[in-house]
């Protein structure tokens, strides 16, 4: 056993070695539900045994054999109440793992663990691709059903009866839970692609709780879409995604102040941006568009380059970004695009504009009761000078969100304002 303290926090380590463990055992177990069941209970039980005796030396291999011998012992208690059912494909006698998993399991190429083949064993054929990407951001992300609910603007009960659907429509379909070969691959990259996206955005915007982003989370997200990347390097939308989520990220260590608390993008300290990051997310996003047909994340990388390229907020092409937005809105219908394009709209036309469409997008209806159509709001309120309906629209959203930096920022602003009597 290692020591108790490690460089990462054992909460940390679990949220990472999980997704790898999880794929191990369920292509070897070949049922998803279960595999899944026994790795959480391998989880509860590191989570407690550990902090007391120490983390092992190998603490994926120790996962992985707790996690088999719960699979063990349920199937003997399975085989003892249906004696006369045939055998589980599962060798009940298997208690020890006598080979470490990194020999037990094979790889896609260019990954460095199970966590990418469980992505895309996650994106099953039998599902729908809403089902399979939900299913991937609970098994691969770790995120919460709340959390995922909310990335899909469902409610949470509806959301938590797809995932259990997702996994009882795996194992009635007969379709075997395995490496996917390459043309199933290709069949499943979009629902792949979309996992890493609202993982990333999961981690650099968290929708709730105390703290405004999860660097692990997006890390991990950036980890895989690399090694996607690697795996399918002439795909554009891979390089787009990636280019868009390097991009982004490279805003992070300017987003919060000393206190945790929320700085908007237009009044970040923009030499604290990460210049590398910036450079790689413009290199691919610069050599992908010219390559023909052009998709929403690459629309979204050029849309990030031209935030993150102007030296100042005064100097952003406003112009271009709508225009870029208007072309997205064309490929992708989805309403967090048209709320961002109401604001290009506002910069370039003024706040008027920008309020109409967003009068437009509520009475569409898939936003309704969302925070950021009232942030954004009270944003063009504050800009047309609208001092009273700017505070009611901030703290409205306030109301709404269950992040308590954007909550705290929301409300700061609206205080600020009555205070001042004017934007």
């Amino acid at each position: 056993m290692t020591p108790n303290a490690g460089a990462v926090p054992l909460g940390l380590l679990l949220r990472e070695l999980g997704p790898q463990v999880l794929g191990a055992v369920a292509r070897r177990h070949g049922d998803f539900a279960d595999a899944e069941d026994a790795v959480q209970e391998a989880l509860a039980a590191a989570a407690t045994q550990w902090p007391a005796r120490g983390i092992p030396d190998n603490p994926r291999g120790w996962l992985y054999q707790v996690a088999l011998r719960r699979l063990a012992d349920q199937a003997r208690s399975e085989r003892s109440r249906r004696r006369r059912e045939e055998a589980v494909s599962f060798d009940p006698s298997l208690d020890v793992v006598r080979r470490a998993p990194e020999d037990e399991t094979e790889r896609l190429p260019g990954d460095g663990d199970d966590t990418l083949l469980l992505l895309f064993m996650c994106c099953h054929p039998a599902l729908t691709p809403t089902s399979s990407v939900a299913l991937a951001l609970r098994a691969v992300g770790g995120l919460t059903t709340t959390e995922i609910a909310r990335a899909f603007l469902v409610p949470e009960a509806t959301m938590a009866q797809r995932i259990s659907r997702a996994k009882r429509q795996i194992k009635a379909s007969g379709v075997p839970f395995e490496r996917p070969d390459e043309s199933e691959r290709g069949a499943r990259l979009a629902a792949v692609l979309q996992v890493l996206y609202l993982m990333f955005n999961e981690g650099y915007a968290s929708s709730g709780g105390p703290t405004l982003a999860r660097p692990d989370l997006s890390g991990e997200a950036i980890r895989l879409t690399r090694a996607v990347h690697a795996l399918l390097p002439g795909e554009a939308e891979v390089a787009g995604l990636l280019a868009l989520l390097l991009l982004t990220d490279a805003r992070r260590s300017a987003r919060t102040g000393p206190l945790g608390e929320l700085i908007p993008l237009d009044e970040q300290e923009r030499g604290r941006w990460d210049a590398s990051q910036i450079a790689e997310g413009v290199a691919l996003v610069s050599a992908t568009l010219p390559r023909g047909r052009v998709g929403p994340y690459q629309l979204q990388a050029a849309i990030a380059a031209v935030h993150d390229e102007a030296p100042s907020a005064e100097s952003t092409d406003w112009a271009q970004i709508f225009a870029l937005y208007s072309v997205l809105a064309r490929l992708a219908d989805n309403p967090m695009v048209e709320l961002n394009r109401a604001i290009a709209a506002a910069m370039v036309q003024g706040p008027e504009v920008g309020l109409t469409m967003l009068d437009a997008l509520e009475r569409e209806g898939r936003l309704a009761g969302h925070y950021r159509l009232d942030a954004v709001r009270g944003h063009l309120y504050e800009r047309s000078g609208d001092v009273a309906r700017a505070v009611t629209s901030y703290q409205s959203a306030a109301d709404r969100t269950a992040s308590i930096p954007e909550r705290n920022y929301l409300l700061t602003r609206a205080a600020r304002l009555r205070a001042s009597g004017g934007p």
